[in-house]
């Protein structure tokens, strides 16, 4: 590794700086840590939905069943934790490479160089965030206060960055018609 005495002082195996300057953008970085949390908590319920109407089904089917439909609750946690995978891969790995609350509170992931996210990135990123929350909360929840971007500790492992999407791809105006 070498580092990179430019105007970002980041490291990089080639020298080479980050696409995402915070000292040359601060406004890219501008309330990301909070509103990170929002679309966290958005996302939770949209993954939690459809797990508790599963959760439902699989009760009533039970009682349908007399008892053995339960037997399908063995089935209901592993299906969880896969559709919670597939979720942030399929969302990240998407065009706009953020999940819905990412979308609602107006943030992307990208790439340490720019690059949009994908499914395997999406996806490793989920997994990395909850084994790193388990092991370690508080210190996953205090990286992203002392650094310039932003980043949590998944960020750093991973070499993404979340960023304010409006001001990095603003609004086209529309075209006047007078």
């Amino acid at each position: 590794m070498s580092y990179d005495s430019g105007s970002s002082g980041a490291w990089r195996s080639d020298g080479a700086a980050h696409a995402y300057d915070p000292y040359l953008h601060p406004e890219l970085f501008r309330g990301v840590a909070t509103r990170r949390v929002l679309a966290f908590l958005i996302d939770m319920v949209v993954i939690s939905v459809p797990v508790i109407l599963g959760y439902i089904f699989i009760a009533v089917f039970g009682v349908v069943t007399l008892g053995i439909g339960w037997a399908l609750f063995w089935l209901a946690w592993p299906a969880s934790v896969v559709w919670a995978i597939v979720y942030y891969g399929a969302c990240i790995g998407g065009p706009s490479s953020a999940t819905i609350g990412m979308r609602i509170m107006d943030l992307e992931l990208r790439t340490w160089y720019g690059a949009p996210g994908y499914f395997v990135l999406g996806a490793t990123h989920a997994v990395l965030f909850w084994v790193t929350v388990s092991f370690l909360s508080p210190f996953v929840v205090l990286v992203g206060l002392f650094n310039s971007r932003r980043r949590l500790l998944q960020d750093f492992v991973l070499g993404t960055v979340v960023i304010n999407n409006s001001v990095r791809a603003p609004v086209p105006q529309t075209a006047r018609t007078y």
